[in-house]
């Protein structure tokens, strides 16, 4: 873990916040890159560990297998976070996170033939904070090296 002065809960506690509040991601079997789309994850706020997916049986992702995922919040948050995507077999987890957002891309609603249920376990993730503040930009401005600053506000976990 990179993250200074014990702050990487904090970091890890605002990205998920940011993810709920901006919900997509953009996911890739890892060695596939023309496998990179937009994806919209479910989540848990009890699981932490995982992410869902709902796609279509003629997605890549029904490949399975290692990916990537990157994502953007807000105020220049960024992350890179690994894991694994197996099928979800859980008729509950699939019922707790069926709306009406997902149900407008499957023609025939729940019992659609081409509906595949996804979970990514996650791995291995990497955050940064870029919201610079005041002090940061100045330095900026003026040529002087803001490196040591911006590593406070990164962190290398091996689990989110």
């Amino acid at each position: 873990m990179r993250y200074k002065d014990g702050k990487a809960a904090e970091l890890k506690e605002k990205f998920w916040a940011e993810l709920a509040d901006r919900p997509y991601i953009f996911l890739q079997l890892d060695g596939v890159s023309d496998s990179a789309v937009p994806m919209a994850p479910q989540l848990d706020k009890d699981a932490d560990s995982a992410i869902w997916f709902f796609t279509h049986t003629k997605s890549d992702f029904v490949r399975l297998g290692p990916v990537t995922a990157t994502f953007q919040g807000k105020d220049m948050m960024f992350a890179r976070f690994h894991g694994t995507l197996v099928r979800e077999e859980s008729q509950e987890r699939f019922d707790h996170f069926w709306n009406n957002f997902v149900k407008a891309w499957y023609d025939g609603g729940k019992d659609d033939p081409d509906i595949v249920f996804l979970r990514m376990d996650l791995g291995e993730a990497e955050i940064w904070d870029g919201d610079m503040g005041v002090l940061d930009v100045a330095k900026m401005a003026l040529g002087m090296n803001v490196h040591e600053d911006a590593e406070k506000d990164h962190v290398k976990e091996t689990a989110l």
